[in-house]
This record gives structure tokens, C-alpha cells and sequence, in this order.
């Protein structure tokens, strides 16, 4: 036995010895950062906003916009630094001086990506989180506003009521989101087919480049403006703010919520909103969800709407063009616009038009969530809808929530090249969502939702088999870990999926923008111009 233990003792102490050298490493980085830091920003105050992962508040401030509990990393995988800015050259401060230090920047506006790319790495990074960037500054009489990267779109939507009962602005139903991200990636909700995406109503934005220039649409040219809209902001800069064009509304829109089981036809019924619900008028908004329940070999089909307008129109549109729902008047509500987006989110207390609501970025439930999606061109059979009930019917299936929202009206009538978000022609968008509290079993839940999504492959969209960048998803592939150079014929693997032939584009800006590839993640656009170790092959 002696002859073994003095093998291994040498690849031991070496492990031992390494790893306590790379502690030292980003420790002596850490510390220069931080130097940096304070020489570049004397007069702002950086080091108030500034957590190490030896600072008492640096958990809370980590986890407080950490929206997917499925990301608890180890301590190698957190930020070595965050820094929660709340000036322009505090942003400055930090690209300066993580380039100069060779740290990676990463940049968190509200905390919703599916993957955690934006509070998580393999290789040592800063995390810049844009909370105390959430001024919003509306515009009735122009119909526009100013909106901060870190401000939710719950507060965003509760400003303008608050000037306007008349004015709306076309995003996605859950309020904690922030409008950093969800707009640099598309951004959709139940006014879409009316006034096509969020990214659709950008006008402007003011954006800081790997040089540390604060730029607007002007500055920056159409090219980069171009593709932070629908592209992933990320990408090229750190984004600060939006402007952003109002859209009218009636003052009274009607909501409605209609469930059907199979013993009612929910088969037959999403069948049908499959075929209708792209062609109908722009004004009326109609998702389908599919789900489980717990325990039962029962299913549920979940039809929820916003209509522009009063019930006593609703009933004999809905009458003319889905009757098979069976909606009455006793289903519908009417209220202002902006207390729908209460009613869409808000699912156990849907009587309450409490606005407040609006402005809670923490006192709800967190999950455990993973998601996935897909566009379809075709409506789905009868017989292969009920193929998804036999893998929802699974053990812990009741976990997967599917839906599917249309698409057709605005979205459909501006050109896939508009900017960056591409998929405008499709019949509907389906998403599959994975979630999960403490104490179940994750394992099972995510293969069952990679199940599903398996299959779904014959009947949805096809060479590529296009998802949503805002669902993100790095099962469908990634850049190569740290440093790896990435080419781009790599990197179009998972990146026209997201973005089909816009994905070149976004290279050749990203390329110009920012060649040396300082802004990156595991799906970031990269630059035709390599940085960091070249692999062989190349």
C-alpha cells in the first residue's frame, strides 16, 4: 500500500496547492479591482454600492433579484464583485477597470433570465446590477416615457396610469420583469397584435459601449440600435435606458378567464383557437394553457384574454368566431387597461384591481423553473395534443404548465428585418414552463419537460427550430466555457434558433462594436475577431 500512497500524494498536494493558489489569484484580482475602482471614481461614492463576497449584505443583494431558485450556485460561480451603480460613471468605473483587470462584466436588470447567465459563471466576473436605475419619466402629451434598465415593467405600467387611463405600453403580463432585458430580447404580452412587441415601440436608448461612451440612437447609429432591440443588449453594452412610445386605449377593455376540461372538449377547443386565434381582429388577445393536476388524471385547458374594448362587442365577435368556448357575460370583466395586467397576473385574487400589486418586486413566490419554447406555422392535431395530456398525466407532470400565445395582426404586418427579433410569421408561440417548490424532485420534472419538448419536434417550426431569445434556453447550445474562443459557425448553432438569419447581422455589429468580445455569456453574439485562448482546431 505504501508505493500508492506515495503516487497520489503529488496530484494531490498539486490539486491542493493549486486550488489554493487560484484563491489567491482572484483574491490579489479582487483587490486591484477594487483599487481601481476607488482611483476611477473618487467622487461617486462606488464603494457604498459595492459588495464583495465578504460584505454582510453580499448574499442579500445577490439573491434579492434572483427569480429562478434553480440557480443556487457554488461560491466559484457567483460574482466576485457587485456593484449596484446608480450613476453613468460608476458603469464607466467598472468597465475600465474589469478590462484592465481582465474580469469578466456581467449585467443584471431584473433578474428573469431562465439560465441565470446574468448572476453566474465558470470564470471570474463582476455582476453590475441596474436596480437603482428604475426612474421612469412618462410623457402623456407626447406619448412617450424614459424608462430606467432596472424599473419593472409593473412600475412602468403603473406610471402611466397614473398620468393617463388612455395609455398603454405593449409588454409582457408579469410585473417584476424589468425592462432592460425584456426589451432588448422582444418583449410580448396581451396587446401585441394590436401594437406588435415592446422592442417595436423603442425610439431611443442611451447605452454605454465597451469604450465607456454613454450613447443614444444617434450616436450609436442604426446598426447597434438595431440590434439591441431584439438582439439582447447584453451583448454589446450595458444598457441604461429606454425611450419608449406610448400607445392608445379604450377606457374600458374586457378580460375573461375560461377553463375546460376534456370532458368538455378541451381538445377540440384548442384545436380551434389554433386556427382562429391568429386571424382574429387585432384588438383581441386570446392565450391557451395546458396543465395537469395534482394527483388526477385530469387536464385543464385555460383560454384568458384582453379584448380593446367593452363586453357588449366581445359577445358576438366571440359568438361569430369561437363559439365553441361558450363565453358569456357572466365570464367577462371590464376595467381599465391597466388593471387588467393585475387581473393577468395576479391568478388567485383576479377580483382585485389593488394597482399596488404593480410595484411589489418581492412579496411573492419564487420557484424552482425551467422553460422552453417553440413557434408553430400549423395547428397541432386533436390526437397529438392528447399525446402531451399522456406525458402531463406523468408522475410529477402537474409541474409543466404549457402555453401558447398568438400571433398575426401588427406583429405579422413588420418585416422579420425590422430589428433583431425575427419570428413574426409564425401562428402562435408555446412555451413550456417547468416549475417546482422545494422538497419534489427536480430530475424527474425536467425530464418530463424535455420530454415534452422532444415531442413536440415534428410540429414545429423546422431548419431551425426557432425559441424565444426571452426563454432562454442553453440545452439548445453554447458558447464554449471562460475564455474558449467561440466561432461563429459555433455559436449559430443556438443563435439562429433564436434569432434565424438576423444572426449574422448581430455578429458584423458585434464585431464592430465590440471585437475584442468583452461583453459575453454562454449565449452572447460573438465577434468574428477572437478573444482569449484560440482552441487548436481553429
Amino acid at each position: 500500500m505504501k508505493p500508492q500512497i506515495t503516487k497520489a500524494f503529488p496530484s494531490t498536494l498539486v490539486l491542493v496547492l493549486s486550488f489554493f493558489h487560484g484563491i489567491a489569484l482572484a483574491h490579489d484580482t479582487n483587490e486591484k479591482f477594487l483599487q481601481c475602482l476607488s482611483v476611477h471614481s473618487e467622487r461617486t461614492f462606488i464603494s457604498k454600492v459595492t459588495y464583495t463576497q465578504n460584505n454582510s449584505s453580499y448574499i442579500s443583494i445577490l439573491n434579492s433579484l434572483k427569480q429562478n431558485l434553480l440557480y443556487k450556485p457554488p461560491e466559484y460561480g457567483r460574482p466576485q464583485v457587485i456593484v449596484t451603480p446608480f450613476d453613468v460613471s460608476q458603469i464607466q468605473a467598472v468597465l475600465k477597470c474589469a478590462q484592465k483587470h481582465d474580469l469578466l462584466v456581467k449585467v443584471r436588470s431584473g433578474g428573469h433570465d431562465h439560465e441565470g447567465l446574468s448572476y453566474l459563471s465558470e470564470v471570474p466576473f463582476v455582476m453590475i446590477d441596474m436596480i437603482n436605475f428604475s426612474q421612469i419619466d412618462v410623457d402623456a402629451e407626447a406619448k412617450s416615457a424614459w424608462v430606467g434598465a432596472g424599473a419593472t415593467l409593473g412600475e412602468l405600467y403603473y406610471k402611466i396610469s397614473e398620468k393617463s387611463k388612455n395609455l398603454a405600453f405593449p409588454a409582457g403580463i408579469c410585473p417584476t420583469v424589468a425592462v432592460g432585458g425584456h426589451l432588448s430580447g422582444g418583449g410580448f404580452g396581451y396587446i401585441m397584435r394590436k401594437y406588435g412587441l415592446g422592442a417595436d415601440q423603442v425610439i431611443d436608448a442611451h447605452l454605454v459601449d465597451v469604450n465607456g461612451r454613454i450613447l443614444d440612437r444617434k450616436s450609436m447609429g442604426e446598426d447597434l440600435f438595431w440590434a439591441i432591440r431584439g438582439g439582447g443588449a447584453a451583448s454589446f453594452g450595458v444598457l441604461v435606458a429606454w425611450k419608449v412610445n406610448l400607445v392608445d386605449v379604450p377606457s374600458i377593455v374586457t378580460v375573461f378567464t375560461v377553463q375546460k376540461t376534456l370532458e368538455q372538449n378541451a381538445s377540440q377547443i384548442h384545436h380551434k383557437w389554433q386556427q382562429i386565434a391568429y386571424d382574429l381582429p387585432k384588438e383581441l388577445v386570446i392565450s391557451a394553457g395546458l396543465q395537469s393536476q395534482k394527483g388526477k388524471r385530469a387536464l385543464v385547458a385555460t383560454f384568458s384574454a384582453v379584448y380593446l374594448g367593452g363586453v357588449d362587442r366581445l359577445l358576438p365577435l366571440m359568438q361569430e368566431r369561437f363559439p365553441e368556448l361558450g363565453l358569456v357575460k357572466e365570464d367577462c370583466q371590464e376595467m381599465s387597461w391597466v388593471e387588467s395586467t393585475v387581473y393577468h397576473f395576479a391568478f388567485e385574487i383576479r377580483a382585485s384591481k389593488n394597482l399596488e400589486l404593480l410595484l411589489d418586486r418581492v412579496n411573492y413566490t419564487k420557484y424552482y423553473l425551467k422553460a422552453k419554447s417553440d413557434y408553430v406555422r400549423e395547428p397541432i392535431p386533436v390526437e397529438v395534443l392528447e399525446g402531451m395530456y399522456e406525458i402531463l398525466y406523468e408522475e410529477g407532470g402537474h409541474n409543466i404548465y404549457v402555453i401558447s400565445f398568438p400571433y398575426g395582426g401588427r406583429l405579422n404586418e413588420i418585416p422579420e428585418t425590422e430589428i433583431a427579433f425575427p419570428h413574426r410569421t409564425n401562428k402562435f408561440h408555446m412555451m413550456y414552463f417547468a416549475a417546482w417548490s422545494d422538497g419534489e424532485e427536480s430530475q424527474k420534472v425536467l425530464e418530463l419537460d424535455r420530454k415534452l419538448y422532444e415531442y413536440m419536434t415534428p410540429y414545429v417550426t423546422k431548419n431551425p427550430r426557432a425559441t424565444y431569445f426571452n426563454c432562454k434556453d442553453i440545452e439548445i447550445g453554447r458558447n464554449n466555457y471562460g475564455n474558449n474562443y467561440t466561432s461563429v459557425k459555433e455559436a449559430s448553432i443556438w443563435g439562429k434558433k433564436y434569432f434565424k438569419n438576423n444572426f449574422y447581422r448581430l455578429v458584423d455589429v458585434k464585431t464592430k462594436v465590440d471585437p475584442g468580445n468583452f461583453f459575453r455569456n454562454e449565449q452572447s453574439i460573438p465577434s468574428r475577431i477572437y478573444r482569449g485562448i484560440k482552441k487548436k482546431h481553429h
